[in-house]
């Protein structure tokens, strides 16, 4: 029964259980907007390059930096990911410069600030541990203390577009 919440598969089946019965009532998108009742207020690329400047400087000053961030239509949740951070090396005289990138999924532009924060933060971790392993989640709660929460959260939210169809926060399409 898991194929139906494939955002939730990693999740105890207790868990899994209670959001089906949510999904089942029409429950979890009042659960969601009651916990997550505005959106946050990044729209640009130019204000989200600077949210996530800021996040930077508090939690990781000595890390790489980030050349680029923006929104990305071209990221499909459910193929890719939430968000992508790609690390482009080239070479400038006699050694290697590493280009940052940070790119999220257009349609968080429209999502609480949680879930962004948690996208952020995942994506910044990766500037100091490349792989998905202790350290990294460690680092990732460390600047999000949240930060498993919301990702449960966040895929809760991903599990209601998939039945529902429909966004909770704003209808642009992006």
């Amino acid at each position: 029964m898991a194929s139906d919440l494939p955002y939730l598969r990693a999740y105890p089946v207790a868990l899994q259980e209670q959001a089906r019965d949510l999904l089942e009532q029409g429950q979890l998108a009042n659960v969601l907007l009651r916990k997550y009742p505005q959106p946050h207020s990044v729209r640009s690329d130019k204000a989200l390059y600077d949210y996530v400047q800021e996040l930077k400087t508090r939690y990781l000053r000595n890390a790489g930096t980030v050349n680029k961030v923006l929104f990305d239509n071209k990221i499909h949740v459910v193929r890719n990911a939430l968000g992508l951070h790609t690390a482009v090396s080239r070479v400038q005289g006699s050694r290697l410069a590493a280009k940052h990138e940070i790119r999220i999924a257009s349609m968080f532009k429209q999502a609480p600030d949680e879930f962004l924060r948690m996208i952020v933060v995942h994506e910044l971790a990766h500037l100091r541990e490349k792989n998905h392993d202790k350290a990294f989640y460690q680092l990732c709660s460390h600047m999000e203390p949240q930060y498993h929460q919301y990702e449960f959260d966040l895929r809760l939210y991903l599990t209601h577009m998939e039945h529902a169809g429909a966004r909770l926060w704003g209808d642009e399409l992006v």
